[in-house]
């Protein structure tokens, strides 16, 4: 299914142009995401050398950009094509959706003084950070290259993190760690949930690769 949507993207120039703004928003969240995690995890300072506001508002003009190019061809092509536009419209909302949860961890980053560590969950949440991270990455490359083998790799390999951010909040809320200061107890609850809305939001965008548009962002094997 995904490769007969790419087909249509690819022969009809206004299409093509709306699905390759797909790959310039995941780039801009995906440097949002690495400089949140810098600043918050790295740093002593809550210094962050990216432009917040301009980031997001490039996005968020890019979603409308690439609604209009989606309306336009199915104005002129008809429904035919309406699931393929439908399901670029659906993919991009997605990836927006990600842009503002990479913004709220710009903020907290922000907010936050001085590095945030895990206390003894901090393993756990460096192997979740960095899930998250392949996980932006191999999501850009299965769906640009239109790889299905890819896809369901992928939604294999990171269908741990979401129970994974869950048990780690729970922990946290729960204070199995005492020497966590309240104020980095709440930091890191925020910031594990962005995680996994990330992470989530990501993985229906790589269902798209493998499923029909009714069945985007479920898993491909259970029916």
């Amino acid at each position: 299914m995904f490769k007969k949507w790419l087909a249509i993207f690819r022969k009809d120039t206004l299409m093509d142009r709306a699905y390759k703004r797909s790959f310039k928003m995941l780039d801009i969240t995906l440097d949002m995401f690495r400089e949140a995690r810098e600043s918050l995890r790295n740093r002593d300072d809550s210094e962050i050398d990216l432009k917040i506001k301009e980031r997001d508002k490039q996005v968020n003009s890019y979603e409308r950009e690439v609604r209009r190019m989606v309306f336009n061809h199915l104005a002129v092509q008809g429904t035919i094509e309406l699931p393929s536009g439908l399901a670029l419209v659906s993919i991009i909302i997605d990836i927006e959706r990600i842009g503002d949860y990479t913004k709220n961890m710009v903020e907290l980053a922000l907010d936050h003084p001085g590095r945030l560590h895990g206390g003894q969950f901090e393993e756990d949440l460096k192997r979740m950070e960095e899930a998250v991270e392949d996980n932006f990455i191999t999501t850009k490359k299965c769906f640009a290259d239109e790889d299905t083998a890819l896809a369901l790799a992928l939604l294999e390999k990171y269908a741990w993190v979401n129970d994974a951010c869950d048990d780690r909040v729970k922990d946290v809320v729960q204070e199995k760690d005492q020497s966590i200061r309240p104020g980095d107890a709440a930091a890191m609850t925020l910031y594990i949930r962005f995680l996994k809305r990330v992470n989530s939001h990501l993985r229906n965008i790589t269902t798209s690769v493998v499923n029909p548009f009714d069945r985007i962002g479920f898993n491909p094997k259970k029916k």
